[in-house]
């Protein structure tokens, strides 16, 4: 019998041994850390055998082919092994991938994949389809192949669950934007976290769709380079695209004999340049799927938008409590700054990937009067934002930086959380972080 061993028992490890027991394998698990008490609930419900706290040599490098989590990096030893001889190492998205015949929707990019993901699926879901939502959000891929397989999957895939996907394809792939992220996992190379997101069009054929943004010059010499084989649909901000905005409307026109849609800015749920490219890409997809316009229309007018994405928490004394938690990288702090009308008092700091903080320095001068970093080590950020003469306050807890911020706010200001930075110094993830500022922000 083939033997499948599953690298870390979070959500898509828990899902992918799933499927592999519904399908006659022999399947172990194993993760070095603590496995939550649901996902052991899980597992023993299905008899499928596990370690918690260790990997055991012995019970993994005999497997035929080892799921990984994305969160393990390659060059953890017991993967180098694994590689080393030659033992096939795959995500969890490619081994679900081979049990359904589901058509794939897929979102990558370094901003707005969570997004664009809820509302394609918001669309896919409102046009009446039998649509599972994957990947980074939701339930994982492999669990809902295994328990309630769908026609359609809308899938946000990080860079880290595409390394391991070869035979993959997705119907639809979707390319945001590409900003310098996750570069302590890719040697500081810029170009090897590029090709991880490039993999998103690896098999594609001239009958799948490639949408992306034309004004990413990453994107542009990627495409030039590569050539892929997929139908191309550019977004961007003038007519050359399929969607693109002329002033007063957001508009996708997918092809001659299907009506363009015409949707008012100012009717837009979701509001903000940002947003504007979000709702191209996915009023792309949508139409793509042969979705009416007037459900395309209805939820980019209804939408709400994704928790810890520019979420309103309460307002304090007259200033308001913004939650960007999900802003994990510099380039998306630039969007929630860009986006701000008030003068700002900027919360940011975390577990750096490498960051160059310069992105945002003009926007800063702009934009906020008072900096507050929260985390365990905050010199290069006061390395960085010192010289710029901008006042800042350096904490170690959230919650110290949410009190050093009320004193900062002047009536009429807004407090941002937009960190910058991974959660992992002092939080479980960027929910976690979220969660706590929105707690700390209501005990005010």
């Amino acid at each position: 019998m083939k033997k499948i061993v599953v690298l870390g028992a979070g959500e898509s490890g828990t899902g992918a041994a799933i499927l592999a027991k519904s399908r006659g394998i022999d399947v172990f698990v194993s993760d070095m850390g603590e496995i939550a008490p649901m996902y052991q609930a899980l597992l023993d419900q299905h008899h499928i055998a596990w370690e918690s706290g260790k990997h055991t040599p012995e019970l993994i490098l005999d497997a035929d082919e080892v799921i990984k989590s994305p969160g393990i990096p390659l060059t953890a030893p017991l993967v180098r092994q694994l590689i080393k001889q030659g033992t096939p190492i795959l995500s969890e998205i490619e081994f679900a991938a081979r049990y359904t015949h589901a058509k794939m929707i897929c979102i990558t990019g370094s901003n707005g994949k969570t997004t664009t993901t809820s509302l394609i699926f918001d669309m896919l879901r409102r046009a009446g389809l039998d649509v599972g939502l994957a990947g980074n959000i939701g339930n994982s891929l492999a669990l809902q192949v295994a328990q309630e397989d769908h026609a359609y999957y809308v899938i946000e895939l990080s860079s880290f669950q595409l390394d391991n996907c070869y035979d993959f394809r997705a119907d639809i792939a979707i390319l945001l934007n590409i900003t310098p992220d996750h570069l302590d996992r890719y040697d500081y190379q810029f170009q090897n976290y590029v090709d991880a997101k490039f993999r998103i069009t690896r098999n594609q054929t001239s009958k799948d769709a490639f949408i992306y943004w034309s004004e990413d010059p990453v994107i542009n010499r990627e495409i030039a380079r590569i050539r892929p084989q997929a139908t191309l649909y550019p977004f961007g901000s003038n007519e050359q695209n399929v969607a693109y905005t002329d002033g007063s409307h957001l508009v996708v026109a997918t092809r001659p004999e299907v009506a363009p849609l015409r949707v008012s800015l100012d009717e837009l749920s979701l509001k903000g340049k940002h947003n504007q490219l979000n709702s191209m890409a996915a009023g792309l997809a949508a139409q793509i799927l042969n979705i009416h316009n007037d459900v395309i229309r209805e939820s980019l007018q209804q939408f709400t938008g994704v928790d810890h994405r520019l979420q309103y928490v309460a307002t304090v004394k007259g200033v308001r409590y913004v939650n960007d938690s999900k802003a994990t990288n510099v380039n998306s702090c630039w969007y929630a700054l860009d986006s701000m009308t008030t003068p700002t008092v900027l919360i940011l700091g975390g577990t750096d990937k490498g960051n160059d903080y310069s992105e945002i320095d003009q926007l800063v001068l702009e934009k906020c009067h008072t900096l507050i970093f929260m985390g365990k080590d905050n010199g290069k950020l006061i390395q960085h934002f010192e010289p710029m003469g901008v006042k800042y306050i350096s904490t170690n807890r959230l919650q110290d930086a949410v009190q050093a911020a009320y004193q900062s706010a002047n009536e009429g200001d807004t407090v941002l959380l937009s960190p910058c930075c991974a959660s992992f110094d002092l939080f479980k993830n960027y929910e976690d972080r979220g969660e706590q500022f929105a707690k700390a922000v209501r005990s005010l």
